[in-house]
């Protein structure tokens, strides 16, 4: 925070998206407490790789929104999550500017704030609400024309975009998120918050993994529809 809408410097990374040294900050941060309370756990970070390996690592998105970060957009947050024997167990999202936190534990339910977080129970494209990061990344991906029938027929869609799209639908405030372009660590600590939810988190081909390149968020009620409606044209 004493980052956000100061003087900072922005940097481009190789893929063209920015960075900054509070994106490098927070990563040390977080990877020298967790070295010295579990220094045989892997680690797993945007700014700074991997490291270790074993049945436990954890993944770090420092600060994920890092665009509307630099731009003095409130909506970024920092992401944790573990995962054990390959399987997401814990997840953390932190907003400071917003004031929230949402977190789940594999079986313990998922929470934001002290609330239990349960996803909605709307059973219709033309009464669900889509979130979405940005059109021109299903262009990259020749799904420009299928997302955009998807919009039509719900009731209403917004570019929400990064981890808040993920955490709405854990809310049940909307009924879908879908991101056509990211990396595990934008996702690990997201899917574990849905599925304690109640929802269902996949890639765009229909897999609960966070390494598949696209991800697809529901109340599960409507998630074989949204699948579908991606996989061919409308």
């Amino acid at each position: 925070m004493a980052g956000f809408r100061g003087a900072l410097a922005v940097e481009r990374k190789p893929d063209g998206s920015p960075v900054t040294e509070a994106d490098r900050a927070v990563e040390r941060e977080l990877r020298a407490r967790i070295e010295a309370a579990r220094p045989e756990d892997g680690l797993v970070g945007e700014e700074y790789g991997s490291e270790g390996g074993g049945e436990r690592r954890w993944f770090l998105d420092p600060i994920d929104g890092t665009k509307n970060f630099v731009r003095g957009i409130p909506v970024f947050a920092t992401l944790i999550a573990l995962e054990v024997e390959g399987r997401i167990q814990v997840g953390v999202v932190s907003a400071p500017a917003l004031g929230q936190r949402w977190w789940a534990v594999r079986g313990g339910g998922a929470h934001a704030s002290g609330r239990p977080l349960r996803v909605s129970a709307v059973n219709s494209l033309e009464q669900a609400q889509l979130a979405y990061d940005s059109v021109p990344g299903f262009a990259v991906r020749g799904l420009e024309e299928r997302f955009l029938g998807l919009a039509r027929r719900c009731a209403r869609s917004r570019g929400f975009g990064d981890f808040w799209s993920h955490v709405l639908v854990a809310e049940g405030c909307v009924e879908i998120a879908v991101e056509p372009e990211v990396s595990p660590w934008d996702l690990a600590p997201l899917l574990v918050i849905v599925e304690e939810a109640g929802g269902r988190f996949t890639d765009l081909e229909g897999r609960p993994r966070i390494d598949g390149g696209s991800a697809v968020a529901s109340n599960g009620l409507l998630h074989d529809q949204v699948l579908e409606a991606l996989r061919h044209p409308c």
